[in-house]
């Protein structure tokens, strides 16, 4: 036993100086941020974003922004829980895949097991839009509206699992109203519904929404979260007790270094402070900002259980 125990001893201190000085000399090759949607949509522009940001922090080690898109987020999520814990492969993950999915399919990860949460990067408020006949200029009347003529009204969304079909249903618990839902094929799609006075109202992308009420083609009733937002800081905020957002993370696999992770939450909080990245953020609907690893792993699973309750309250299949 104690000639195993030696062996053991031996083979630790072989390794862990090799792990020790690869992550000193980490970054030495290019770092892969994945966006698990598209290119072009918010989550892409905020990686972008980040990405030059975090390459001019990382004295100019390259960070290359990979699209993998497919099944709402997950298909990108689920790569990036099954690459090598070495610093080289993070995430740029969105509400979707990580609190929402969980709570309505099957996984074949775990978000709150196999990811490691790094920081919050930005928060993207929905707006409550609703045609411009509608007799109502703020929360409290819409909802006034709704409960004297329940199913009066219809909404759009997303589709059904979208962010903006359960902020609608989240209203829909809190308020106490009754309001039929009418799903599209993207955020984009659920707002010109509204404009076209297909339906009445919307739960929106703020970048969905904005050049619209500017337009005066759909009216602003209140943001989706506690407080006003900068990016529309006319807009009142919501009602009380109420309050959901989309938001952009940085995660990384499980097991990657706690010094990487250290320093990629430093560089974070340094890009939220950063005036010329707030101004960029807000061009897109976006508000810059940061948090730790521990507040985020909270902030995660209190989110997870929310759309769980909710999933089983309006008995969503």
């Amino acid at each position: 036993m104690k000639k195993l125990s030696g062996v053991l001893i031996a083979v630790c201190a072989f390794v862990h100086p090799q792990e020790s000085t690869a992550q000193a000399k980490w970054p030495n090759q290019p770092i892969k941020l994945l966006v698990t949607f598209p290119a072009g949509g918010n989550t892409d522009a905020v990686a972008r974003l980040t990405a030059d940001f975090m390459q001019k922090a990382l004295g100019g080690a390259a960070v290359v922004v990979e699209n993998h898109a497919g099944a709402g987020g997950i298909v990108g999520t689920e790569m990036v829980t099954k690459a090598a814990p070495d610093g080289y492969t993070l995430c740029m993950c969105s509400i979707g895949p990580i609190t929402i999915a969980p709570a309505t399919q099957q996984l074949r990860y775990d978000p709150l097991k196999d990811l490691v949460p790094i920081s919050l990067v930005s928060t993207n408020p929905l707006m409550l839009v609703v045609h411009p006949s509608v007799k109502a200029n703020s929360v409290q009347e819409l909802v006034a509206l709704a409960r004297a003529e329940p199913g009066r009204f219809n909404y759009s969304s997303a589709g059904i699992g979208a962010l903006t079909y359960f902020s609608a249903e989240l209203f829909k618990t809190k308020t106490g109203t009754q309001i039929t839902h009418v799903a599209y094929r993207g955020g984009a799609q659920a707002t010109m519904a509204v404009i076209a006075g297909d339906v009445q109202l919307t739960f929106a992308n703020m970048s969905d929404a904005v050049s619209q009420i500017e337009g005066g083609k759909v009216r602003a009733l209140g943001v989706t979260t506690a407080k006003r937002s900068p990016a529309a800081p006319n807009v009142p905020k919501g009602i009380p007790g109420y309050a959901t957002e989309s938001w952009n993370a940085l995660l990384a696999p499980k097991g990657t270094p706690q010094a990487i992770i250290n320093r990629l939450t430093k560089i974070v909080s340094d890009m939220a402070k950063d005036e010329s990245i707030q101004k960029r953020m807000t061009e897109f609907g976006s508000v810059a900002v940061a948090n730790s690893p521990d507040d985020l792993t909270r902030m995660l699973r209190e989110e997870t259980a929310q759309w769980v309750t909710l999933v089983k309250e309006i008995g969503l299949r």
